[in-house]
């Protein structure tokens, strides 16, 4: 262990570093339950449920294996929420993709990542973005990805006059999901490690009694189904290697699309990793005093293994955690703390039926004019917590300035409203450059900035919306 994770040079020991793995697994487990919800959900990619969560297992495992052995950092990596999102409801549920066209996207968009890294690509790229922007990309996903939360509650709906409205608070779905909210919120406010995951328990054994949901198989009205808690891991053939590469060389009507869908992939992940690296680095210690990150291409090396895959067995876009701060909060320093938590990710395969009954098996709820309505009580409040959770950041943002004021709230705002992050992230680059170059103060803008600002521009001219 010591020659693997130099534990004495890093101030650190096994049992620190088991305990910091364990603590990272329980704050970041609920992945283990959402993505495969989300990636199943008959409106987007309607992908295989049990294959999708045994993917998303192992494509977690590979990567933060990856990061301990290679980058020596305790910094755990698996299917990122954001990107799951667009890839299920966006590419598949609005763009109309298959979800192997959209599984073609995620690896090419891995092997990009792979070669650029040795480049030293994404490195530029960020060094050259305000941090401004950067943390208003975060917050607007965390509004997007409450959103969903929003509407898996039913607590927002749909209105033909305002967009959205308030739904009925007093139905049990919604009801079951301000439980869960507010479970999740006390454990968190409490400190209890794990609050996400034993707050999802907590909820889930509430529905077993609520009623409200008829399930498809077995007819049941309560809103949870049990079905019990370990089992043989499930088949992954539904989705293993079944990614679709051909539409990307065809060029057909479907090239510039998917290629566009590539780029985004790509440039999500773009910021979310780094992001990620950064913040997790500095609360670890581990930033030298430039603010640069040590072996940084190393880590980068381990998202683009995770995502390439991932998508070869049937997942979305691999990258780090920020819940792994909760485990260098217990003192975690190397990636022994990885190798625990990846672990942790395989044994999970085998609880399967836990899975489905918190996190999986959408509930069919008739309205009152008889049509099947499809709510996720048990995941909505960690997707509105997630969701706040990412929101922190906005108050580092230079408000007193009025370029990155404007440029940071229209990306903000615009990614919920159009159910978009890519469109959120390319509009908050246009205003910032638009209204720099405008007001005479062009050359506190990099050259990058004005490029992706121009690439944006071409795309809304001449790529459909």
């Amino acid at each position: 262990m010591e020659k693997l994770f130099k534990l004495s040079e890093n101030g650190t020991n096994v049992r620190t570093e088991t305990i910091a793995g364990v603590t990272t697994f329980l704050t970041m487990s609920y992945i283990i339950f959402v993505q495969p919800a989300i990636l199943s959900n008959p409106f987007g990619s309607n992908m295989d449920f049990g294959s999708v969560f045994m993917a998303t297992c192992i494509a977690a495992a590979i990567a933060t294996f990856v990061m301990a052995f290679l980058a020596n950092y305790p910094i755990a990596l698996a299917p990122g929420m954001g990107q799951n999102v667009y890839f299920s409801f966006i590419v598949c549920g609005v763009m109309g993709f298959m979800w192997q066209e959209a599984l073609g996207a995620v690896f090419i968009a891995g092997a990009i990542f792979l070669l650029l890294t040795f480049f030293k690509f994404r490195e530029r790229v960020i060094d050259a973005i305000p941090q401004g922007l950067k943390l208003s990309i975060a917050g607007g996903i965390g509004l997007l990805i409450a959103m969903v939360g929003l509407q898996y509650a039913g607590l927002i709906v749909d209105d033909p006059a305002v967009l959205v409205r308030l739904g009925d608070p007093t139905t049990p779905w919604a009801t079951l999901s301000i439980v869960g909210l507010v479970i999740i919120g006390v454990l968190m406010s409490r400190k209890i490690k794990g609050a996400i995951l034993i707050g999802m328990i907590l909820t889930a054994i509430i529905g077993l009694v609520m009623k409200g949901g008829v399930h498809p198989d077995s007819g049941s009205d309560t809103l949870v189904q049990f079905t019990g808690l370990v089992s043989a891991p499930p088949s992954m053939s539904p989705t293993l290697f079944k990614m679709d590469l051909g539409s990307f060389f065809s060029f057909s009507e479907k090239f510039w699309p998917l290629w566009e869908v590539v780029f985004i992939f790509f440039f999500i992940d773009l910021f979310d990793t780094i992001g990620t690296l950064l913040g997790v680095g500095h609360a670890s210690g581990l930033l030298t005093k430039e603010g640069k990150l040590p072996r940084v291409g190393k880590a980068l090396i381990s998202d683009a293994v995770g995502t390439v895959a991932g998508a070869a067995m049937g997942t979305s876009t691999v990258t780090s955690y920020i819940e792994s701060s909760t485990g260098v909060a217990e003192g975690g320093r190397t990636g022994l703390a990885n190798v625990v938590t990846g672990i942790l990710f395989v044994l999970a395969i085998f609880f399967m039926p836990l899975v489905s009954m918190v996190g999986g098996g959408y509930n069919i709820i008739a309205d009152p004019e008889g049509i099947p309505v499809f709510k996720y009580p048990v995941i909505a409040a960690p997707l509105i917590i997630v969701g706040s959770l990412m929101m922190k950041g906005l108050k580092e943002v230079a408000w007193d300035d009025p370029a990155m004021a404007i440029a940071a709230f229209i990306t903000v705002i615009i990614m919920p409203l159009t159910f978009s992050i890519a469109t959120g992230i390319s509009f908050g680059f246009i205003a910032y450059a638009l209204i720099k170059l405008l007001s005479g103060k062009a050359h506190e803008v990099h050259w990058i900035i004005y490029l992706l600002a121009v690439v944006f521009i071409l795309r809304y001219a001449f790529i459909p919306v």
